[in-house]
């Protein structure tokens, strides 16, 4: 049973699980000619089907019955109403106010926040316009064509995912981007550079995370190296909701957002900046209109056409209901690589987390383990795991109709869908025998293989399809996972926008660097970290 605190029924959810179990998809079809049309639905130039899950119509019932008696309607109204539904930290969470049409009127915490978004997002333009144009150039006058991303987390993996996915191949201004604190990260970002045409473009939110700001420092004197001191801070930006910080660090511009901006979600806000300028703004436009698009859908469709609330509870009838701890994306789209990480923080630091809302303990699973690569790579890799091995991973893929002009005649689609039958259908031990025999092979060796060759099937795989990868629907797509995200967290009764698990690793970070600088380790230690410490340091 949940937690006293959690108002979510999961009664009926729970007898569906129970019953329902040991239910094959594919004889779902049959019992439910309607099965289809009452598990797909389209929204913002997306089309979801949900169909291949490992639902029976009696589940899928017991599973929409859960999201209303969690009260994830009204926890969606508090989301767009500015309300604080970050509990711990006293905070609104009110990204779709970053993506709403200019002239919109979001209130965080009661506090009109509209204008001032609308503000930064023309300074955004206005800046990659002119960086563009070349009218804003470097210290010796000469127009950036590079720009070096310095981030880490969500000021790194959201504008990343949105570069990878609509950059041209040939792209007039390079973006690279550099998060891990290995001094080799950041010298591959540089090899090739030109000091004079490089803008560096540094983000956090705080202006004090360890790896940024010291990748911040080698950046910064990588250009000091080689450029006059007048002029030499153009070339230095901060994006930040602590512009006093960024300055004194020695930024020369800054662009800021506020404090309800959470780190995982604030693509849309100015981190993106060198998104928005290596791509130009009418390009980032199109991602917050998407995005948009789908916030509209996300409030206003009810909860059986809803998309991100039907992706949400395929994810909980996996994990609570059918105990599948794990989840593979596979992206059909090369341009998408990246959204496999991009799903892992967004998802598994939201909502990776052990006590409810008022500190007591969870008693069900809550976020998956979620990991993937980009199709046909998968299939080549772990895919034989999700077909044959014993632990059943659902699997989402993304479809790309038309990934590229000069796309092959045969389509990369066509695995994605072969995939998600093969998933389904499975191949029964008879089934590889007669195989077998066919191919030449006698009955000794038939019986010997079949078994190798058997598939379990009935293995449950969601279908994300879009005609064109292009800025607005990789909006709604990036949107439709935040929002299925939020209402896992609404279900589950957590917190989806702290993250407090982060937190420990890096304060003790900080003092093993104290050992490091003493040069042997403190009594504080343990003996496996104060044995590695003195070998670490030779």
């Amino acid at each position: 049973m949940p937690a006293a605190t959690s108002h979510a029924d999961w009664t009926a959810f729970d007898a569906a699980a129970a019953r329902d179990a040991d239910a094959r998809i594919v004889d779902q079809f049959a019992a439910d000619p309607a099965r289809l049309e009452r598990m797909s639905v389209e929204a913002a130039d997306l089309y979801l089907d949900l169909s291949k899950q490992s639902w029976t119509t009696s589940a899928f019932e017991a599973c929409l019955e859960l999201a209303r008696t969690a009260g994830v309607e009204a926890a969606r109204d508090r989301l767009f109403g500015g309300e604080a539904i970050n509990s711990t930290e006293g905070r609104a969470v009110l990204h779709p106010a970053l993506r709403a049409p200019i002239g919109s009127d979001y209130k965080a915490l009661g506090e009109p926040v509209s204008a001032e978004v609308d503000d930064v997002r023309r300074a955004m333009a206005d800046y990659a316009s002119a960086v563009r144009s070349g009218s804003e150039t470097g210290a010796t006058g000469r127009a950036f064509t590079a720009i070096v991303h310095v981030g880490i987390g969500g000021s790194d993996l959201g504008p990343r995912v949105v570069w990878d996915a609509l950059r041209p191949l040939q792209p007039a201004i390079d973006l690279r981007f550099v998060a891990n604190i290995d001094p080799r990260d950041m010298a591959e970002a540089l090899i090739g550079l030109d000091p004079e045409t490089t803008l560096v473009i540094v983000v956090s939110k705080t202006f004090t995370t360890q790896e940024t700001l010291a990748n911040a420092e080698v950046a910064k004197a990588w250009l000091a190296a080689a450029l006059p001191e007048a002029g030499r801070e153009r070339h230095f930006i901060g994006v930040t909701a602590a512009p006093n910080r960024a300055q004194a660090f020695g930024c020369g511009r800054t662009f800021a957002f506020r404090d309800w901006v959470g780190g995982r979600y604030s693509l849309w806000s100015a981190v993106s900046l060198s998104c928005v300028i290596a791509l130009g703004p009418e390009v980032f436009e199109g991602l917050l209109e998407g995005a948009a698009e789908m916030d509209n859908h996300f409030v206003a469709a009810p909860l059986d056409r809803n998309a991100p609330v039907l992706l949400a509870l395929a994810q909980v009838w996996n994990v609570d209901g059918l105990n599948r701890p794990a989840r593979t994306v596979a992206p059909y789209a090369h341009a998408l690589r990246r959204l496999p990480a991009f799903l892992q923080q967004l998802e598994m630091e939201s909502n990776g987390k052990r006590v409810h809302r008022d500190g007591s303990a969870v008693t069900r699973q809550t976020c998956p383990v979620v990991f993937g690569e980009p199709g046909t790579n998968g299939q080549h890799a772990f895919f034989q795991q999700i077909h044959q091995g014993p632990q059943v991973v659902p699997a989402e893929f993304v479809i790309v109709a038309k990934t590229h002009e000069d796309a092959p005649e045969s389509p990369l689609w066509s695995n994605a869908l072969a995939q998600g039958q093969a998933l389904m259908l499975g191949k029964t031990t008879e089934q590889a025998r007669t195989e077998l025999l066919a191919s030449g092979a006698d009955a000794v060796e038939a019986d010997r293989l079949a078994s190798h060759k058997t598939f379990p099937g009935n293995r449950p795989s969601t279908a994300i399809v879009m005609d064109r990868l292009t800025p607005r629907t990789l909006g709604a797509l990036l949107a439709l996972y935040e929002h299925k995200t939020f209402v896992e967290g609404v279900i589950w009764d957590i917190n989806s926008f702290d993250q407090w698990g982060v937190e420990l690793g890096k304060v003790l970070a900080r003092a093993i660097l104290k050992d490091v600088e003493a040069g042997g380790p403190s009594e504080a230690l343990d003996p496996s970290t104060a044995g590695l410490l003195t070998r670490l340091l030779g």
